[in-house]
């Protein structure tokens, strides 16, 4: 299964794509998309939309996860501006047909250490091991989109057993 992780932002959205496979993860590609940070709104989401149809049709995922809105900010406009990026970015995955789910932080650190309460430095940590990667993954937008794709893959592996447990 190909998972790509995006890490959601107007200015920087990072992303970051992984082969799941009974023998582990494997990092796929992974980069960052960034918008003219002094064009209008709309102009930077039109830019956010076909950067990752782009890396959509190059990545070919079978699933997108992307984070969750953090209900904490404390400028409410910032909320706002990030569902807008949140949505465009959905609507590209919709478009290419890409399934997407959608993960709160919290339990991204939870899936990969064990932990809602993990610091970012365990989680990247856990994602160069999981990836086999010598470097963390730079900016942290790229890497937080990684550990976004690992949480995912860890939770959908335990959804298909608890299935088969309930079928058996």
């Amino acid at each position: 299964m190909r998972i790509l992780g995006i890490d959601p932002g107007l200015r920087i959205t990072g992303y970051g794509a992984i082969d799941v496979t009974p023998k582990g993860a494997r990092l796929v590609e992974a980069g960052i998309i960034t918008p003219d940070v002094r064009a209008p709104l709309e102009r930077r989401l039109g830019e956010l939309h076909v950067e990752l149809r782009a890396v959509l049709a190059s990545t070919q995922p079978d699933v997108m996860v992307v984070e969750e809105l953090w209900t904490a900010y404390k400028n409410p406009t910032t909320a706002v501006l990030m569902g807008h990026a949140r949505g465009v970015l959905c609507l590209a995955a919709h478009e290419e047909g890409v399934r997407v789910r959608h993960l709160v932080h919290s339990l991204v650190k939870r899936a990969l250490t064990g932990s809602g309460a993990a610091r970012k430095e365990q989680v990247k940590r856990i994602v160069m091991l999981q990836l086999d990667l010598v470097t963390t993954p730079e900016p942290d937008d790229v890497s937080d989109a990684l550990a976004l794709a690992l949480a995912l893959a860890n939770i959908e592996r335990t959804e298909r057993t608890l299935a088969r447990a309930v079928m058996a």
